[in-house]
Formats: C-alpha cells, sequence, structure tokens
C-alpha cells in the first residue's frame, strides 16, 4: 500500500510545529495518559473507557507492524522543539484498494492550538504521494464541532451523515462522514505550484 520509504521507522514528517514520526514504547505513557481521558476516548470509535492498562503498549507494537508492512500509517505528534513527546497520533488504515481511512486523538492539553489541522494537512500529502489510493474518508461524531472544523480547512468535502460502528461505545453512532479525493488533491498542488511560480 504505502512507497518504502514509509515502512521504516526513520520516516517523518514535518510540519511547521510538529514532527510526524513512528511511535515508539517510550511513547506508550503519554498515550495511556490522554487516552484515558473520557473527553478524548468519547469521540472516538476504538478507544475504550476505561482505557485497559497495556493497551498503549498494545497500540504502538500494532502501529509499528501495520506501518513495516506498508499496510497502514500511523504516526506520533511530537513538537518540533520536544520530539521525544508524544502529544497526539493520527492515522490511515486501509480500507480497500483505493481508500484509506483517517483517524487521529490528541492529548487535552494542546487542543485549539491548530495540530490536529496541521497533521491532518501532512499525512494527505503524504497519502497521496506514498500510495495509489483515489481517496482518504473521515467520520465524525455530529456532535464534535471541532474535528469537523479541522477536517474542512484540510479540504475534506462533507459527504452527508451516516451510522458508523463505534465498537468501544458498543453502539452505532451518528456521523457527519467526509473526503479527500486525489483529483482535488493534485489539482489544489497544482493550484499552489502556479501561484509560487507568479
Amino acid at each position: 500500500m504505502f512507497h518504502d520509504i514509509a515502512t521504516d521507522d526513520v520516516f517523518r514528517l514535518e510540519t511547521r510545529r510538529l514532527w510526524l514520526r513512528w511511535p515508539r514504547l517510550s511513547d506508550a505513557a503519554a498515550i495511556e495518559r490522554y487516552c484515558a481521558n473520557w473527553e478524548v476516548a468519547r469521540r472516538t470509535a476504538r478507544i475504550p473507557h476505561p482505557y485497559p492498562k497495556g493497551s498503549a503498549d498494545r497500540f504502538v507494537f500494532a502501529a509499528r507492524e501495520a506501518n513495516s508492512l506498508g499496510r497502514d500509517l500511523t504516526l506520533a505528534l511530537a513538537p518540533l522543539n520536544a520530539p521525544g513527546k508524544a502529544i497526539g497520533a493520527i492515522s490511515l488504515e486501509h480500507r480497500g484498494a483505493e481508500r484509506l481511512t483517517l483517524g487521529y486523538a490528541l492529548a487535552p492539553e494542546v487542543w485549539g492550538r491548530g495540530f490536529a489541522t496541521e497533521a491532518v494537512a501532512a499525512v494527505i500529502a503524504a497519502a497521496f504521494a506514498l500510495s495509489h489510493v483515489g481517496e482518504i474518508e473521515a467520520s465524525v461524531q455530529v456532535d464534535n464541532a471541532a474535528s469537523r472544523r479541522v477536517l474542512e480547512k484540510a479540504g475534506f468535502a462533507h459527504d452527508g451523515r451516516a451510522l458508523r460502528g463505534a465498537p468501544a461505545r458498543g453502539a452505532m453512532v451518528e456521523c457527519d462522514v467526509f473526503s479527500y479525493k486525489r483529483a482535488q488533491w493534485m489539482a489544489r498542488d497544482e493550484a499552489s505550484t502556479l501561484e509560487a511560480a507568479r
């Protein structure tokens, strides 16, 4: 799925303020801390609450395995000035030959500072540059206005509402559904190139 360059744990993406890098076992304590927060977990489909001890270690091992196989791409978010400090995670998971699903979670102490927007923009570019997928999809619970704004700012198109499975919540939840197509990314990239050439 992903190009070989992303299947080695030296792979990094850099934004204005963040390193996006493979998660490490040294990140597990930070991951466990924010995943154990109900305000984080309740917005996700798969983070259980209470968050079981040892789950962060399992998350790191699973992410590294999927990354190394090139199947998915899961990255920890860390500030450029503190690259060892995980403040969140973002993932692109393989959903069929032509589609990836985007997901992310951030520690509450960094909410509202634009880190999710930076990370989403970076992984969109990586997804289309390092794979052949035609589309990235994402969904957010209908009451999650902050995540909806992140996706809209990144250029995702709103495709409507639908029920989505939330295994950690033991239910289906109503979500706003979004998509970002390769053609849209290519047109946007081309427009940026033309603007820069002027």
